[in-house]
Order: structure tokens, then C-alpha cells, then sequence
């Protein structure tokens, strides 16, 4: 069945479920170096009640779920819950963001409980960078677990990175050349803030025409005619055998069409990613609610949902409030990248 309609007409269909706000790395843009703390483990989601709230959330027409985190390779069995989720009649893709550090173990198990695609956070392409963005991460790990995701057939492979000026912005084209050559689809993401340990300021943003700016520097881009499936504008090299996309959620909103909610690990439905409205299912869980109960909190969350989140930046001003803004945010760890 088609997904619900929000008040804006938008078709819901999509729900990201952020399973953990655990993470095995320490990205010196995300946090400090000690971490988070965590959400007490008795908050967070069990298998079991992430698979009540989808199948509930199937029969109102959500199709595509995509599991996120912190790190989700990082909380256990996360396998069983795949298969449980793929044994939901209505769901119809699922998908899944990691770091990559444990790929290279889970991958072919990933594949084989159910899930259909990886996307995969990687920020640098150069071993001593990325040990120091990730304080201590290793590369050649990140890069094997890839080409083990791409032997269990989880493609396609998606890499997403986000430039930050100053940071590794020096690195887009090396990015983009890897498109000419594998299939993989480069995503370029616009830097979000995101809660007072977020490094954002306004002298590292580069919006997407920016960077599509420099990898044209390159090599001429095609525009693709690809399905749409999420907020992504594709284009490839001539003769390339990969895509890149860019996806614009500052300065180029596409709100219009966002298809999405998203449930984080402690048990919030956020209909906007940088809305800080949340549902929170957690009372009605404990209680044992009905399912016509929770029904009914999903379907208030899909008409709570904003038409927009209103933050560009296009004047002094509102790059001021986006500054101030992110130390109220909810860290990205806690939300669900």
C-alpha cells in the first residue's frame, strides 16, 4: 500500500531507525574524545519493540527502512534483528549506514539475514587523516569491510563524505575519481550542525554547488535520470562506471519531498531531522499499549511533520542562529545519522 499522507501532501514511506547512539570511533567532528554518554541501556529499543512499531508501521504503508546509529554494527546480534524486519509483510528495502570498521566481519551475515544495501561514512582517503579525524581509526579496515559488502552483494555501494573546509575539503576530488572507475555512488553531504560538540561554524560550510564546483574542475558531469529514493541529485563522469550525487539539506532544502521519520534508539519518532518535535513511544511501550495506540502516536507524528526546517545559509543573521542553534540540537549520535 502507499504510504501515508502528511498535511504538506508528502507520501510517508521511509523510516530510519537509529538501533544504538554507541559508537567505535571518536570523530573529531562529532564528539569529544571521550565520547558521548550514552543512553542507559534500559532506554534504548529492544529488538523486539523496533519490530512491533515496524509492523505496525508497515500496515500504514512505510515500504524502505534504513537501520543507522552511532555505530549499529556495534550492538549485537544486530543480524536477527534484519531478518525480523525482512520478515515483515509490506517492508520492502532495507538498507544500512556504518562507519565500516566491522563490514569486513558482519557483512556477509548482513546479507544474508535480509538487508539489501550499505551505505558507508568515510570522510578521508588518506590513512594518517583518517586515524587522526577518527582518533585511532584504521583505513585499511574500512576498505576491506567495502569490498566484503561488495562480495555479499550489498551494493550499491554508497559512500557519503562531508566536506569541511579546511578539513578535508582538499580531498572531494580524490573522492569523485573513484566514480570513474568502480561503480560506487559518491555522495557529497552538506556539514550539518549538530549539538555543542559539533565543530560546525559557518567558515567550514561548502554548500553543494561548491563542491560540485570542484569536481567539475575534474571532468564534465552528466545529469542522471535516476529513480528517485532519497534527497540525492546524481550525476556521473562521462564513461564513468560510478555515480556522484550531492545532497544540499542547507542550502538547497529538499523538504518538498521528504518521504521520511525517523525513530531514534531511545524510543523518539522525529518527523524532521532538524526539527527538535518528538514523539516520544517509550510511555506507551512500557505500558503495554495497544496497537492502535501506537498507530495512532505514528500517524500524529506524520501530521506533526514540518513543511520545512527553515535554516540556509544566505545572511548573517541566520547563519548566527544556525551557530546558536546547534548547542541545544540533539547530537547526531542520539538522532540517527
Amino acid at each position: 500500500m502507499s504510504g501515508l499522507k502528511d498535511k504538506f501532501h508528502r507520501t510517508i514511506d521511509y523510516m530510519r531507525i537509529s538501533i544504538t547512539d554507541r559508537c567505535n570511533l571518536r570523530c573529531v567532528y562529532c564528539m569529544p574524545s571521550d565520547g558521548i554518554r550514552p543512553i542507559e541501556h534500559k532506554k534504548i529499543l529492544r529488538y523486539e519493540e523496533i519490530v512491533r512499531i515496524l509492523r505496525i508501521a508497515a500496515t500504514l504503508g512505510v515500504e524502505k527502512i534504513r537501520i543507522t546509529g552511532g555505530e549499529p554494527l556495534v550492538r549485537k546480534d544486530i543480524s536477527s534483528l534484519i531478518s525480523m524486519i525482512k520478515g515483515i509483510e509490506g517492508i520492502t528495502d532495507i538498507s544500512l549506514t556504518t562507519n565500516g570498521v566491522l563490514l569486513e566481519q558482519y557483512a556477509e551475515a548482513l546479507a544474508a539475514a535480509g538487508l539489501n544495501r550499505i551505505n558507508i561514512s568515510l570522510d578521508s582517503l588518506r590513512p594518517e587523516r583518517y586515524r587522526e579525524i577518527t582518533r585511532g581509526g584504521d583505513i585499511h579496515v574500512v576498505f576491506r569491510g567495502i569490498k566484503a559488502a561488495e562480495k555479499a552483494g550489498l551494493g550499491p555501494i554508497k559512500i557519503n563524505m562531508v566536506p569541511i573546509r579546511g578539513f578535508n575539503s582538499d580531498e572531494i576530488t580524490d573522492f569523485a575519481k573513484m566514480t570513474m572507475t568502480s561503480s560506487y555512488q559518491i555522495r557529497f553531504i552538506e556539514f550539518m550542525p549538530f549539538g555543542k560538540h559539533n565543530m560546525w561554524s559557518p567558515d567550514k560550510f561548502i554548500s553543494a554547488e561548491e563542491i560540485r564546483a570542484a569536481v567539475e574542475g575534474i571532468g564534465r558531469l552528466v545529469s542522471l535520470p535516476l529513480k528517485k529514493s532519497g534527497p540525492a541529485r546524481h550525476f556521473q563522469f562521462e564513461g564513468a562506471a560510478g555515480v556522484i550525487g550531492f545532497i544540499s539539506p542547507i542550502s538547497n532544502h529538499f523538504c518538498a519531498e521528504c518521504n521520511r521519520l525517523r525513530l531514534t534508539a531511545d524510543a523518539r519518532l522525529r518527523p524532521c531531522l532538524f526539527s527538535e518535535s518528538e514523539i516520544d513511544l517509550k510511555p506507551a511501550l512500557w505500558r503495554d499499549a495497544t496497537d492502535e495506540e501506537l498507530e495512532r502516536l505514528i500517524k500524529l507524528s506524520i501530521q506533526i511533520k514540518p513543511k520545512g526546517h527553515n535554516l540556509r545559509i544566505q545572511n548573517a543573521e541566520l547563519r548566527t542562529l544556525l551557530n546558536a542553534k546547534q548547542d541545544y540540537m540533539r547530537p547526531m549520535s542520539r538522532i540517527g545519522g
